[in-house]
Parts: structure tokens; sequence; C-alpha cells
């Protein structure tokens, strides 16, 4: 009985929703791998792809057409499964942190109130922390179960250059949570749309400027793509990779730079809200619209910074890097913690 007075319309609400979200960032990533390579034509004064398609355009189905087709190898002295769960668990971990990020306000449909959110969970930051460190897993497996000795050392170096800077991440990230209260994303997000208040990144710069480093990092992009330095280990952990396997840690690296800009455009910068717009004077759908459109803006943005700088920036040496982590970035985050703490205590008093 209690079976069948269960909703199953919010189920089949959030089915589509997840569909939707896990295909816009796998298009958004993948468009990414075209908008990569013409933001570097431009920056070397080159054209780009421009046969496949219109401007290109169809690049990037040319690209996955031929890893689809790539013969399929698997080495003899791998550990076969392991060797196939690599890049299934890094993929899998860049998508799943989109669950918790707020795509934008609610719409109306048909009298229903359906939120643009998969889980306004109470502690979305902690399962978004939860969902990254299981990347790294991705990374190690793959090298290690390749029996490759330069596999398994850009394996270790990217474990531990993700273990190094989700440090002060975390810590950056400690000072947005002291001056919002609250765990949830979504009400982050509300917080900064209220009246009188301002965007994250007007209390906290010191901390985003952290936290966007340490993103760099996390996903494992130029200047803080170690674990892939062609010169010092040949390809990187996905040396022994061919066809789709390659493709799934080639195209996770993009899903990732995608969902980490989602993260800080929603923690710092108001995720959908649109400055000077009030909202309330808008429909529903409309206002949902709109802040769709304003978030998906600000990601892509923030997505051009993450290819311009690695097409202007050179790649760190291995110990510039940890000592970037452990030396300068994590003290800093504490001194904003601290700092933040000593001055909220004195305006609450």
């Amino acid at each position: 009985m209690t079976l069948l007075a269960f909703d199953w319309t919010i189920v089949i609400e959030k089915l589509i929703l997840v569909a939707v979200v896990v295909f816009a960032s796998l298009g958004i990533a993948l468009y990414s791998t075209w908008a990569e390579r013409k933001v570097a034509a431009f920056m070397q004064d080159r054209k780009g792809p421009n046969r496949a398609g219109p401007f290109g355009l169809l690049q990037p189905f040319a690209d996955g057409a031929k890893l689809i087709f790539k013969e399929e190898i698997i080495p003899n002295s791998s550990n076969k499964w392991l060797f196939i769960l690599g890049p299934a668990m890094a993929m899998t971990a860049a998508l799943i942190t989109s669950a918790v990020i707020p795509w934008g306000n609610y719409l109306e449909i048909g009298g229903r109130h359906i939120d643009l959110q998969i889980a306004d969970v109470n502690i979305g930051i902690l399962y978004v922390f939860g969902a990254v460190s299981i990347g790294v897993y991705g990374i190690m497996i793959g090298g290690w179960a390749s029996n490759n000795k330069f596999s398994l050392l850009s394996a270790l170096r990217g474990a531990s250059q993700a273990i190094s800077y989700e440090l002060a991440m975390g810590m950056a990230l400690i000072a947005v949570l002291m001056c919002t209260g609250t765990l949830s994303l979504k009400t982050i997000v509300d917080q900064q749309m209220a009246p009188g208040h301002l965007w994250n990144i007007c209390y906290q710069p010191l901390g985003f400027l952290i936290f966007f480093v340490c993103a760099f990092a996390e996903c494992n992009r130029t200047p803080f793509d170690l674990s892939e330095a062609e010169n010092e280990l040949n390809m990187g952990y996905h040396q022994e990779y061919s066809s789709m396997k390659l493709g799934f840690y080639l195209f996770a690296e993009y899903v990732n730079m995608f969902i980490s800009s989602a993260v800080m455009v929603t923690l710092f910068f108001g995720g959908y809200d649109v400055p000077f717009l009030n909202e309330s004077l808008l429909s529903p759908n409309v206002a949902a619209l709109i802040g769709i459109i304003a978030l998906m803006v600000k990601i892509v943005i923030f997505i051009f910074i993450f290819m311009w700088v690695r097409w202007t920036v050179p790649r760190f040496r291995y110990d510039q890097l940890m000592n970037l982590g452990w030396k300068k970035l994590l003290p800093l985050a504490l001194v904003n913690m601290l700092i933040t703490a000593v001055v909220i205590l004195l305006l609450h008093k």
C-alpha cells in the first residue's frame, strides 16, 4: 500500500534532471576540447581546427570516432579488471559531483514546483569533496594496474599532488562556510542573492584565489599537470591506454574542469544570480531560464581562464609544485581562516 502511495512523479522528475545534467556536462566537455584548440590557435596566431564541419565544429565527433575505432589493447602483464576500472572511476567521479550543484532556481510545470538541483543535501560541500577524492583512485588504479614504471610514478605524483592541494582547498572553503554558516550549496546561492548581500568573492577574495589555484591542481591542468609530464614520464598514468579507455581519461579532465568552474561560480560568484535583476518581478520559468543562462556564462568564462592559463604559464617543476602547496597556499589558507574567524567574532559582538 505504501509503495502504491509513493509519488513516482518526483522520481521521474529527478531522473529527467539527471539525464539533462549528465548529457549537458558531457556536451560541454565535448566542445571544450574544440574550444581548447581554438583558444590555443588564437594565442599562437593560427587557425586551429577548421576542416571537420563549419568552423571545425564537428572536430570533437571526428576525434571521438577515431578513439572508438582504434584497437583496444590491454597489456598482458596488467591487472585487467583494475585496468578497466581506472578510467571508469575517473569518469564517474567527474560526473557525480554535479548532483548537488544548483543549476537554477525552480520551474513551474503543470502546477508542480520543480527544483533545478538533483539533490539539495545539507552537506553539499562535503559531498563535493568526497566525490573529488574518488577521482584520485582513478589515476592511482590506472597507473598501478598498467604495470608500467612510468605510469606508476606518474600516478604517485598525481595522488600526492591531489592530497597536498585538497588541504589548502579545504581550509579556503572553511572560511567561506564561516561566512555562510551552511554546507548546502543552494542556501549559499540564496544568501548571495539576498538584498543587501554581496557575492562571496567580495568577502573572501583570498579564499577564492587559493581555491582557484587548487582547482587547477585538482583538475591536473597546466601548470600543475606533473602527472602527465611527457618530457619526464613519456606520457603519464594513461600511457598504456588506448581507444575509449584513453578517451575516458582525457574526457574526465574536461568534465572536471566544467564541474570545478560550476562549484567556484556557486560558492563565490552567486551561482545563477544575475546582478541588479529582481527575479521576483518575473515569472518563475523566465527567472529560471535567465538564471541558467547566467550560470553558464560564468562557467564559460572560467573554462576560458583554465585554457588561457594552460597556453600562457609553463609547467612547474615537481619540487616547486609541492613547495607552493605546502609552504605557500596552506599557510595562506590558515591565515585567511583565522582572520575570517576574528572578523566574524568582532562583528557579532
